[in-house]
């Protein structure tokens, strides 16, 4: 059974320590903008969204 892409959103107290902390676990940018404090972060099939 394929369940797809996995997402979850997260709210996070400080977005620039999130995403270096993501990134370091191997996820990079694929949207969103840090000035705006939002970000979609993909890593393989796993998507994570910071707000």
């Amino acid at each position: 059974m394929k369940l797809g892409a996995f997402s979850i959103s997260l709210a996070v107290k400080d977005i620039e320590k999130s995403k270096e902390f993501y990134e370091n676990l191997g996820f990079s940018i694929l949207g969103g903008d840090i000035y705006q404090k939002w970000l979609i972060l993909k890593n393989g099939n796993a998507i994570i969204g910071l707000i």
